[in-house]
């Protein structure tokens, strides 16, 4: 009888143990299986930064669809990131709170340098060419209409500058229209404010600005959305070919994430699909191309050939500003056998 007892509790011993055995078997493969969803979920969600060349409101209404077939396309849950002002997008990549973004040229090179960007893509305009334009606009109604007639009554003008990471509303015609001409933006005009390219255009138009910086494409973008403003609008100053927009992502970004963002981009817009055609239109884009960070080269030059002249124009140099200069000489050599070998290949 007591044999039987033992061999009986012995029995439920060993069925118990099984029991929970497999019932933290089970616990542990549901946490495993939770925890890869989660991070299979973390790993797909996608920001993706967009410059504030205009209000976030209009630039919602043009990349929705865009984003909406590269989501539904890839796979990956991708969520527009937008910022009062490009600092806000450079940031956000630095911090991994964006990892895929459109840049200007300027604000790419500040994502490369300081928040461990990429470029591997470029944007193609709507005619199929690799640049833009900067542009110095006045009232159609203003006497001035060259920069010379800016320099002259300067004191007299309110001045509308762009965002400092923007390649055409900051960067370039800071070298090319005041470096160049000893001219410090600062203090040249009556008052100097700091806008994107739709206010700053907006601002000329409506006379609340005398004179301001933009680009060829903002300018067309302004022909379809607000023609009549379009038309209170002139040139007076336009820059060198600017290289068209890069596209920028997190280098750390998982490598099969890339490939599917670089494959649909590549695709998007070459298989003869209207509706696709239109959504890259309204963008002002015909398609996108493979980059790299070389395509920054001559932005780099010309922030050196800025700084150098700043300095120059200074006089009586201290041994700092002398080292920097020689320093600078040298970054412009390299960078120039770069551009040279470049070109060659």
């Amino acid at each position: 009888m007591c044999k039987r007892v033992i061999n009986s509790s012995a029995k439920k011993t060993t069925l118990f143990s099984r029991l929970a055995g497999l019932f933290v078997l089970a616990a542990t493969l549901l946490l495993v299986t939770s925890f890869a969803a989660t991070t299979l979920a973390q790993a797909q969600e996608i920001n993706f930064g967009i410059i504030s060349t205009e209000s976030s409101q209009n630039l919602r209404k043009l990349w929705d669809p865009f984003l909406d077939d590269m989501r539904k396309s890839t796979g990956l849950d991708i969520k527009a990131f937008f910022a009062s002002d490009y600092a806000g997008i450079i940031e956000g990549m630095r911090f991994n709170k964006v990892q895929l973004a459109w840049y200007g040229n300027k604000s790419a090179m500040e994502a490369v340098d300081r928040a461990d960007g990429e470029v591997f893509m470029q944007t193609l305009a709507a005619d199929g060419s690799q640049g833009y334009y900067s542009h110095i606009i006045a009232n159609v109604n203003s006497p001035i209409n060259s920069l010379e007639d800016m320099f002259k009554d300067s004191k007299n003008l309110n001045f509308g500058n762009g965002d400092p990471n923007s390649t055409s509303g900051f960067l370039v015609p800071s070298y090319y229209v005041f470096a160049v001409n000893g001219v410090d933006p600062k203090t040249a005009f009556k008052r100097m404010l700091s806008s994107n390219h739709e206010s700053n255009a907006l601002s000329v138009a409506n006379g609340q600005v005398d004179v301001a910086t933009n680009n060829s494409e903002s300018l067309d973008r302004l022909e379809l959305t607000a023609p009549d403003k379009r038309k209170q609008i002139k040139v007076i100053w336009t820059s060198p070919l600017i290289p068209s927009d890069p596209l920028v992502w997190r280098k750390d970004l998982d490598p099969a994430i890339k490939k599917k963002i670089q494959d649909f981009l590549l695709s998007y817009g070459t298989k003869g699909d209207a509706r696709e055609q239109e959504i890259l239109t309204a963008l002002q884009w015909k398609g996108f191309k493979n980059s790299s960070n070389d395509q920054l080269l001559p932005i780099r030059q010309l922030e050196l050939f800025k700084e150098k002249k700043t300095i120059e124009d200074r006089g009586n140099l201290n041994n700092e500003q002398k080292t920097r200069l020689t320093q600078i000489e040298n970054e412009l050599k390299d960078l120039e056998t770069k551009m040279a070998s470049l070109a060659k290949s």
